[in-house]
């Protein structure tokens, strides 16, 4: 398995749909709540970021990857690699092994994307404020049933309601990091950019599942 698709496997793991009670900080709540708004009210998106793997709590990988949205549509290119969600379908293209993979989204194809992310605390995490860190407001999700993941930290500029840092730990000890480096909304972005174009692979192995 290449490390693009481990990436995408990991970090499908933090939209599992899960059915318990929850505790919930008002506090917490409250920021996460005005982020995710935040988000949503703007047409468009782009982030670059910075995703780091590791294990025992240390990172030891870094690669960065560029993320386009537009509402309900985005564009995701890491290590050479992309994603691309139209509105129907996921279209995994992997450079490496020239071969592209197409299937309706199965809840994990917008993983990156704070938006999707922020929307999951509100079913299935425990939340709760754990204090100011370097200026941003840190926020720890917990899942409030087993699904691999032992917690989730959120950094989040209040004032301008942006995630700027997401940790992910896992029940093994591996850690997923996403840094935001550079964040733009409103940008004007061709419809094109959401779409899948098969003549551009016509030497890959494309399978629909």
């Amino acid at each position: 398995m290449t490390f693009f698709k481990k990436t995408l496997l990991i970090l499908s793991l933090g939209i599992v749909s899960l059915a318990a009670a929850q505790k919930v900080d008002t506090k917490a709540k409250n920021i996460l709540d005005e982020t995710s708004a935040n988000y949503k009210s703007k047409s468009t998106m782009y982030f670059k970021f910075v995703y780091g793997m590791g294990s025992n709590g240390k990172v030891s990988k870094n690669q960065t990857g560029i993320f386009y949205a537009s509402k309900n549509k985005y564009k995701l290119k890491i290590m050479g690699n992309e994603q691309i969600f139209d509105g129907n379908k996921v279209y995994n293209i992997n450079a490496e092994d020239m071969e592209v993979t197409i299937a309706k989204p199965n809840g994990s194809e917008a993983m990156l994307s704070p938006i999707n992310y922020l929307d999951s605390y509100k079913k299935d995490y425990n939340i709760s404020y754990t204090g100011n860190k370097n200026n941003l407001e840190v926020i720890k999700l917990t899942p409030t049933k087993k699904n691999g993941i032992k917690h989730v930290f959120l950094h989040i500029n209040k004032a301008k309601k942006q995630i700027e840092k997401i940790e992910q730990y896992a029940d093994n000890n591996d850690i997923t990091t996403i840094s935001i480096s550079q964040y733009k909304e409103n940008l004007k972005v061709e419809p094109s950019t959401f779409s899948f174009n098969k003549n551009l692979y016509k030497n890959y192995l494309i399978t629909e599942l």
